[in-house]
């Protein structure tokens, strides 16, 4: 749907996979220690990286949230993580919706970052613009609704309700050449935040971007470029490094697309244009600890204290700011800054089973690996950065620079807990609970009575 409506989405997709095979290509070259032309068989793509994506939506009322959670349940996809994007002045809070075990993760990692309009920061008429448009929105369908409450009550579905779960549920996501508002009234939400316009414009959360993951963002945007696609400046997130870590994101800009809205007598439709939708790309690290994000965030606000006198600017700024923190796996991994997931070695595994000898082995990690008994993978990051997610907002917008009264906001995670009608999941935890199952799965098949992470 995302292609038919976005034709350079097609594009983009044409010029990951170009990327992504060249890497695998140059990735066998190396290994085997040819010239990438002399590889024939490249190695393979991460088996999940093809499928891998994640949208994103923008809602506009507690209902809108409540109901969208309950569909995604459905889906086995979880709320995730509390991101405050008032600090970089937006009047929105969001989580996450994904997978959260590692079965499902591998299966098919898909991923809706989701926005809720912070109404209460919006000025006094805006704010009472935007109730009443938005209360006349019907963003579900009767039957969707039908399919939703029947899943909850029975806890299964027909093949018949998976067939009309999907095509009703399309339509949430569905972009509309149609405004519900008038011009005018488009033009006054648009001067209090774009944001807001956005959301309370339209009659359905249409998808403002699909993103797929690359094994070389730079490659890619570099490719972008040379191609003649609208591109995003820079790469949001951690410079390049040989160890990846959280996510890297970057973007074709915005489309200014055609809307027809009514007139101010709503007699007649006018034309106008509208800009939201943008292609973006991402890639994804290891996820860090809450050290390693300490860590991570210290260096960034360096970065950006650094840029004022770089005369590389920002870019200069980070690389050289990034220094200080370690770039090698094993050193993140002793360091406590990744998440990773242990393994058996094949050694390991040949000691697996052989209770006799459990009480010859080391019972700490650090040992073992000494041993060349255990190793590890590090966990790849499956959540979002704020900053990250406001500068590609950003650069897709044409923000209007006129003060209005819209109010600076705090964090509300208990509001948007209170409105979404569960807690968010703790994504810390999420990948500690990983590493300590896999670590437990090792003691086990080791016969070890107790394996410590030193």
């Amino acid at each position: 749907m995302y292609k038919q409506e976005v034709p350079l989405y097609a594009d983009l997709i044409e010029i990951v996979n170009e990327v992504d095979n060249k890497v695998i290509l140059d990735r066998s070259a190396h290994l085997n220690g040819a010239s990438s032309s002399l590889a024939e068989t490249p190695c393979e793509l991460p088996p999940r990286h093809r499928v891998e994506r994640h949208g994103a939506i923008r809602l506009g009322t507690s209902y809108e949230l409540n109901t969208i959670r309950r569909l995604f349940t459905i889906f086995g996809m979880y709320p995730v993580g509390y991101y405050d994007l008032t600090v970089v002045g937006f009047p929105l809070h969001a989580t996450a919706f994904r997978p959260v075990e590692t079965a499902a993760l591998d299966k098919h990692p898909f991923r809706v970052f989701t926005t809720l309009l912070r109404q209460d920061l919006l000025s006094e008429e805006i704010r009472d613009l935007v109730g009443n448009i938005l209360r006349r929105r019907k963003l579900f369908t009767d039957r969707l609704l039908e399919i939703i409450e029947a899943v909850e009550s029975n806890h299964v579905l027909t093949a018949a309700e998976t067939n009309d779960l999907l095509s009703e549920a399309l339509k949430i996501f569905k972009w509309h050449s149609s405004a519900t508002v008038t011009i005018d009234e488009y033009n006054r939400l648009k001067a209090e935040h774009p944001i807001v316009a956005d959301i309370a414009s339209f009659p359905s959360a249409h998808i403002n971007h699909l993103t797929p993951r690359t094994l070389d963002i730079d490659l890619v945007q570099t490719t972008m470029v040379q191609r003649g696609i609208p591109s995003k400046e820079r790469i949001e997130g951690p410079p390049p490094r040989n160890c990846e870590i959280l996510l890297r994101q970057t973007s074709f800009k915005a489309l200014e697309e055609r809307v027809r809205f009514y007139s101010d007598q709503e007699k007649t439709l006018v034309d106008g244009s509208h800009t939201a939708r943008f292609g973006e790309i991402e890639q994804r690290g290891a996820a860090v600890t809450r050290k390693g994000r300490e860590l991570y965030d210290k260096l960034l606000s360096e970065a950006y204290r650094q840029a004022q006198n770089n005369p590389n600017g920002f870019e200069g700024a980070i690389r050289s700011s990034f220094q200080n923190y370690p770039d090698n796996w094993l050193q993140l991994q002793s360091e406590g800054l990744i998440f990773v997931r242990y393994k058996l070695t094949s050694r390991g595994r040949q000691k697996s089973g052989h209770i006799d000898d459990s009480h010859k082995l080391s019972s700490s990690v650090s040992g073992l690996m000494r041993d060349r008994l255990l190793t590890f993978d590090p966990i790849t990051y499956e959540d979002f950065l704020p900053v990250s997610a406001a500068g590609i907002f950003t650069s897709n917008l044409k923000k209007d620079t006129r003060e209005t009264a819209m109010r600076q906001g705090k964090p509300d995670r208990n509001g948007f807990e209170r409105d979404l009608g569960i807690s968010v999941a703790d994504e810390f935890m999420l990948y500690e609970k990983m590493e300590r199952n896999s670590l437990e799965e090792c003691r086990i098949s080791l016969g070890l009575e107790t394996l410590t992470r030193d």
